[in-house]
């Protein structure tokens, strides 16, 4: 039986994770995990209960509780059996997510998770510390960047077609927000592996940023046909 792969993507919010990530396991057959909504899942629930992102005990105890699952070759998030991949991208979800996530209880317990969700299958995994901590010994590291300005226009415009009104200014000083939160937090900041390949992408195609990174994914595993289904 072929081993399971685990790619791992890193890098700030807006430098193209979540495209590339998804993209790149759809070319692969592996599943795709995005990190950041199991942490706006966890989120989600909190505030349906009445819970502040920032009180520790409780979100631990919702973390470790969550039932959060991805599949091959869907871009569903489910929680405890429910569809949320639409509530987990409202505003008031994305803040409170940011706070929830810097907390080390709620880290460890989506780490446990994240570690689990990839004995069974090859996993294209996106987030901010899955090459440093999730999967230090992960057979592909990409650290996906891009020049601030650039990243925070791609939200403006991501939110944008979304139908959501948002400015600019608000969005861009939002995203350094939390770029700062992710860089200095004490538990998993947001830092690039030593053996990561960096990929800026910045001035490339999405079609260019997935080939150079299936280019890597290939270079390292045995041309990307070492996967599990």
């Amino acid at each position: 039986m072929a081993r399971c792969v685990v790619v791992a993507i890193d890098g700030p919010a807006g430098a193209g994770k979540s495209t590339i990530a998804r993209a790149v396991a759809r070319r692969l057959g592996y599943v795709y995990i995005d990190t950041g909504a199991m942490y706006r899942a966890v989120a989600l629930w909190a505030l349906r209960n009445g819970i502040a992102p920032d009180d520790s005990h409780k979100l631990d105890e919702l973390a470790r509780h969550a039932k959060i699952e991805f599949t091959a070759g869907a871009s569903t998030v489910v929680l405890n059996g429910e569809d949320v991949t639409a509530a987990i991208r409202e505003p008031e979800v994305s803040d409170a997510a940011s706070k929830a996530s810097a907390l080390p209880g709620v880290r460890r317990a989506m780490v446990d998770a994240q570690r689990e969700m990839a004995t069974g299958s090859s996993v294209v995994m996106e987030g901010r510390d899955i090459g440093t901590v999730v999967f230090p010994d992960a057979a592909v590291k990409i650290f996906l960047d891009a020049n601030p300005d650039v990243r925070a226009t791609r939200r403006v415009e991501e939110l944008r077609g979304k139908g959501m009104e948002v400015g600019a200014e608000t969005v861009a000083q939002e995203m350094a927000d939390r770029d700062r939160r992710d860089r200095t937090r004490t538990e998993a900041p947001l830092v690039q592996a030593p053996d990561a390949i960096y990929v800026d992408t910045t001035g490339l195609t999405i079609e260019e940023v997935e080939e150079a990174v299936l280019k890597v994914i290939r270079g390292r595993v045995s041309n990307g046909k070492d996967v599990v289904r």
